[in-house]
């Protein structure tokens, strides 16, 4: 006598995987001796910036730059230095040890930034599309962001962390962001 199977109960389907993106396998490469929390950011290897759209309202650029600071952080955690205690032993997570500079610059600047920056090996980009401050649901910028050509976003900010010659090549003598 064989005894009943359970009747299978259906799979929940899985979310797709997201693409592999291959700026991220162009991300810097840093040794030991490049992270060095002992020296002045300007004597760092690397280079972070965030390019800002000049003509945001302050609220927005900040919310540009923190988000694209928020991926940075995440695809190079390396970034971050030790996590510190105040002369109260209240303890403080690290920062990043390269200093990160929030430039300002037109849109046309940003678009062109952005279009060179995606070309140069070691150079890790994280854009601002407008797309990403107006959907309020991530899947539904996902889809906005697949049906639009790259050459067609409006880039609000970009952010470039890569070596210091090939990100200062780049960003010029562009003005701090006020």
């Amino acid at each position: 006598m064989s005894v009943p199977q359970p009747p299978q109960l259906p799979q929940p389907p899985q979310p797709p995987q997201p693409p592999r993106l291959p700026q991220l396998s162009r991300l810097p490469q840093l040794s030991d001796e490049d992270v060095r929390t002992d020296r002045s950011t300007r004597q760092a290897k690397l280079k972070w910036v965030i390019v800002v759209d000049e003509e945001l309202p302050a609220g927005r650029a900040v919310n540009a730059a923190a988000c694209m600071a928020a991926a940075v952080g995440r695809a190079m955690p390396e970034l971050l230095g030790p996590d510190g205690a105040d002369g109260s032993g209240t303890a403080h997570p690290g920062l990043p040890w390269a200093g990160c500079s929030v430039l300002a610059a037109d849109a046309g600047t940003l678009r062109e930034l952005r279009a060179k920056a995606v070309e140069k090996d070691e150079l890790f980009v994280v854009d601002m599309p407008a797309q990403a401050q107006t959907s309020r649901v991530y899947d539904e910028y996902l889809d906005s962001l697949a049906g639009t050509k790259a050459e067609d976003l409006e880039q609000l900010a970009v952010s470039l962390v890569g070596p210091r010659n090939k990100v200062s090549r780049l960003i010029g003598k562009l003005p701090l962001l006020r």
